[in-house]
């Protein structure tokens, strides 16, 4: 196990008007980790995720990112959100979408290099996407646009890659590409990935946080016989994937 500390969060309170969506979560965050955040829909996840990046109040408690606040900790990170809030009748090509995470390197023109092209396009490649550079991004189906907010996410070289949802609208063969990259990128990055695919927690990841307002966590990413075999109550709800999973201690 990598001891540097790439994120530590500390009794962390988030709340929507007067309503707590995390209670006391604790969780800390080690360099190349690969965690699999699961739970019910409603149960926090992707307002976890908003909070590390400093896009949501913290009500109580401490995030750090690198050691430093969300708000600055965010440039370590590239993002792909369950649904981009994004102007589809905007008139940018596939390859600009993906070009465009590589503004965080150009200090005063948005001028892309030719290494910048090069990176984008062999992420494109890499997602069965590269013939589709040239397309206007409102003429991708879901999925496709999926695909490239991923490639968008790849090509900023951040440390820390953190995915809400990344294989929803995908085919089988795309979501096992897109996996199978993830897992080779995190060689070298941190990946913390949201997902209701317990086939993917137990094939991908290396451990597994439950979150449903608090935050339960497991220390491998294989999903056991004992744990199937167990009984006990569990407040995240997965009988829907028919696999049910044993509670740790909070973390």
């Amino acid at each position: 196990m990598n001891n540097e500390k790439v994120i530590e969060i500390l009794g962390l309170y988030v709340k929507y008007d007067d309503k707590t969506v995390l209670e006391n979560i604790n969780l800390e965050v080690y360099k190349n980790d690969f965690i699999g955040i699961i739970g019910p829909n409603g149960g926090g996840k992707s307002s976890l995720l908003k909070t590390i990046l400093g896009l949501l109040p913290i009500a109580g408690g401490k995030i750090s990112v690198f050691g430093n606040t969300p708000e600055t900790g965010r440039k370590y990170i590239g993002y792909v959100p369950q649904e981009n809030k994004f102007d589809w009748k905007y008139p940018i090509k596939v390859l600009d979408v993906v070009l465009s995470g590589r503004l965080k390197f150009k200090k005063n023109f948005y001028f892309y290099n030719k290494s910048d092209k090069k990176k984008a396009e062999e992420t494109l490649d890499k997602l069965g996407m590269l013939k589709l550079k040239n397309c206007h991004i409102s003429e991708l189906s879901g999925g496709q646009k999926k695909r490239a907010f991923i490639c968008r996410a790849l090509v900023t070289d951040s440390e820390i890659l953190m995915l809400d949802e990344p294989a929803s609208d995908l085919d089988v063969h795309i979501e096992t590409s897109v996996y199978g990259i993830l897992k080779e990128l995190n060689m070298t990055k941190t990946i913390i990935l949201v997902t209701h695919d317990v086939g993917i927690i137990s094939g991908y990841v290396k451990k597994v946080c439950c979150l449903n307002g608090k935050l339960f966590y497991h220390g491998a990413g294989k999903i056991s016989s004992e744990m199937i075999n167990e009984a006990y109550q569990c407040p995240v709800d997965l009988i829907a994937h028919g696999i049910p999973h044993r509670v740790f201690g909070e973390h």
